[in-house]
């Protein structure tokens, strides 16, 4: 197989480039890709301010992502359970599609254009559908930056109806930090993508005789959270709704969480999809570690502040023996004791 790529550049900064893949030129021979080329030349303006300083080539097509098939046509790539760093790209959470009838809806596209590209590789290894939809599970740099592979092909991106206007505001603080954490050469061309379609409280998208339902979820892991329901296999991506072996992150609501958590486990799945971890869960079993996690959040909190103790003080002690049960756990409990304190404060 081959694609087409383009060597993009800091339009200040000449001497960092990355090649990037141009979606949708894929062909068997180099000879029908250049054809397909010459026939829609890509625009490079649609990158700007990344400067183009040649012309767009074909070569052998790069590694795709490994994905899992967890249900007939739905695929599961099991992001590292890491910080973003040079080495894994941003390559860090869970990302899917599922193919229908007419078309693929992906789920959440990985912490940089680099990582939405090899996922896109592994679909085109599986179908040459249309990726129709592009649907981000919340707003969290580590599952948007890789979106542009398929905004390029031309995917709706669906999301929570606040989600467009979240990732406005966090869009530059996500972009210094995961340049700074990636590298700005690997991580060029990565970006936050326009949401076309914001759910207020749930959608159907049909992708030709498969739907998938989205629903957007109150404030829990954060503002922004929707899950994505297979209707033919039952399977539900969750996003960051639920994690597993991944110590969570709490950016939303503690109390909304375990809330939302109560009314997911009371859903019927035939599987579930966490944002960090396992490709698939059983359900409900699979977000006990989860509940208890919060549950041991939300106790320790309350004793905390009962006890009068200062929050410098409370992050120290706050779940700590949830400690040897999840991986980073240094790296993220003690913002979530933070975000829990603040928030319980006021019961």
């Amino acid at each position: 197989m081959f694609e087409a790529v383009l060597t993009l550049c800091l339009t200040l900064d000449a001497g960092t480039c990355r090649d990037t893949l141009l979606p949708g030129y894929e062909a068997e021979s180099r000879a029908s890709c250049a054809e397909a080329l010459a026939a829609a030349p890509p625009d490079p303006a649609r990158f700007a301010p990344l400067a183009a300083p040649g012309e767009a080539t074909c070569r052998e097509a790069a590694a795709a992502l490994e994905v899992e098939e967890i249900a007939p046509g739905v695929f599961v790539h099991s992001g590292a359970i890491e910080e973003p760093a040079p080495g894994n790209l941003g390559e860090v959470s869970n990302m899917g599609f599922v193919i229908g009838g007419a078309s693929v809806a992906v789920i959440d596209a990985g912490g940089s254009r680099a990582v939405g590209e090899g996922l896109w590789r592994a679909i085109r290894a599986r179908t040459d559908l249309p990726v129709s939809h592009l649907v981000l599970t919340h707003m969290h740099p580590d599952h948007v930056l890789g979106a542009g592979p398929f905004v390029f092909a031309g995917a709706e991106v669906v999301g929570h109806a606040g989600l467009g206007r979240a990732m406005s505001e966090r869009r530059q603080s996500y972009l210094d930090s995961f340049a700074r954490l990636i590298g700005p050469a690997a991580f060029l061309g990565s970006d936050v993508p326009a949401v076309d379609d914001e759910v207020e409280d749930s959608t159907r998208i049909d992708l030709g005789s498969r739907v998938l339902t989205v629903t957007a979820w109150p404030a829990a892991h954060t503002g922004t959270d929707v899950t994505v329901r297979d209707e033919e296999t039952g399977i539900l991506f969750a996003g960051d709704l639920v994690f597993d072996r991944h110590t969570p992150a709490l950016d939303g609501s503690l109390r909304g969480w375990q809330s939302v958590l109560e009314d997911l486990q009371a859903t019927e799945a035939a599987g579930v999809v966490p944002g960090h971890g396992a490709a698939r869960l059983p359900w409900p079993e699979g977000a006990e570690p989860l509940v208890r996690y919060l549950d041991t959040l939300a106790a320790d909190t309350r004793a905390a502040l009962n006890g009068g103790m200062r929050l410098g003080d409370a992050v120290e002690v706050i779940a700590e023996d949830e400690r040897e049960a999840w991986a980073l756990f240094d790296a993220y409990n003690a913002r979530n004791a933070t975000v829990a304190f603040t928030e319980l404060e006021w019961e």
